[in-house]
C-alpha cells in the first residue's frame, strides 16, 4: 500500500477529477490495509512522513487526517500492532468486532452478509479463498470501495455504483464500529484511525447526496 507524495485530505472535497478519484481510492486502500492487520513497518513508515499540510486551509479532512500521522509518528510499531491485537484479535470473541452482520443484527454470518454477497455477485466478486474473515470485514468492504473507484471496468467502476454499495454495506454501520473503537478504554492509535474514519465517511456521504 503505497501513499502519493502529494496525497492531502483537501483533494477529497474539491470538485470531482482524477486526481480527486486517486485520492479517494488511495484513502480506502490505506483504511483497509490499517484494519486488516497490524500495520506493516513500510505502511507506518509511509504514514509518519506524509504530508499533513492541505493546500487550501480549512478542509474537512486536514485535522482528522494530522491527528492520524501525528499519532502514529508518536507511538512505537509494536505498541500499535499489540493494539491492534487487543482490540480485533485474539481467540474467541475480540474487544471490538470488524464484521458488519454485528453491527446490523447482532449476530455474525446473519442476512447482512447474505446480502452483501449477492452484491459482490452482481459486480463480479467474490471472495479470495484464502482470506479467513468474511467479506462483511470493514477491510473488505473498503477494498471493494477502492475497485469501484478505480476499477478499469466502467460498467462496475462507477459513481453510481459506489453510491449503492456504500449507502446498502457501509454507512448503515460504520458510525457504530467508529464509537465501539473510539469509546474503548485500549485504544489510542485506532481511536484517532476511527476518528479519520467518520471523517471521511462524512465527505463521501456528503459527495454522495450530491448525486441524488
Amino acid at each position: 500500500m503505497t501513499l502519493p507524495a502529494d496525497m492531502s485530505p483537501a483533494q477529497l472535497s474539491q470538485s470531482p477529477s482524477l486526481d480527486e478519484e486517486t485520492a479517494r481510492a488511495e484513502v480506502y486502500g490505506v483504511l483497509a490495509a490499517l484494519y486488516y492487520a497490524p500495520p506493516s513497518a513500510d505502511l507506518l513508515a509511509q504514514l509518519r512522513v506524509a504530508a499533513t499540510e492541505a493546500p487550501a486551509a480549512g478542509g474537512f479532512l486536514e485535522e482528522p487526517w494530522r491527528a492520524l500521522v501525528g499519532v502514529a509518528r508518536d507511538m512505537e510499531s509494536e505498541a500499535i500492532a499489540k493494539e491492534y491485537d487487543a482490540l480485533f484479535g485474539g481467540v474467541g470473541k475480540p474487544e471490538v468486532y470488524l464484521f458488519g452482520s454485528h453491527y446490523l443484527s447482532g449476530f455474525l454470518n446473519e442476512k447482512p452478509l447474505a446480502k452483501l454477497r449477492d452484491t459482490l455477485s452482481e459486480l463480479g466478486l467474490a471472495r479470495d479463498d484464502t482470506m479467513p474473515e468474511t467479506e462483511d470485514h470493514i477491510a473488505y468492504l473498503c477494498e471493494v470501495m477502492r475497485y469501484l473507484i478505480a476499477g478499469d471496468d466502467v460498467a462496475v467502476s462507477n459513481l453510481t455504483r459506489q453510491q449503492e454499495f456504500f449507502s446498502q454495506h457501509l454507512q448503515p454501520w460504520l458510525g457504530a464500529l467508529c464509537d465501539a473503537i473510539a469509546g474503548h478504554p485500549k485504544a489510542r492509535f485506532y481511536a484517532v484511525l476511527s476518528g479519520f474514519t467518520r471523517a471521511f465517511s462524512g465527505v463521501e456521504m456528503q459527495g454522495f447526496d450530491m448525486l441524488s
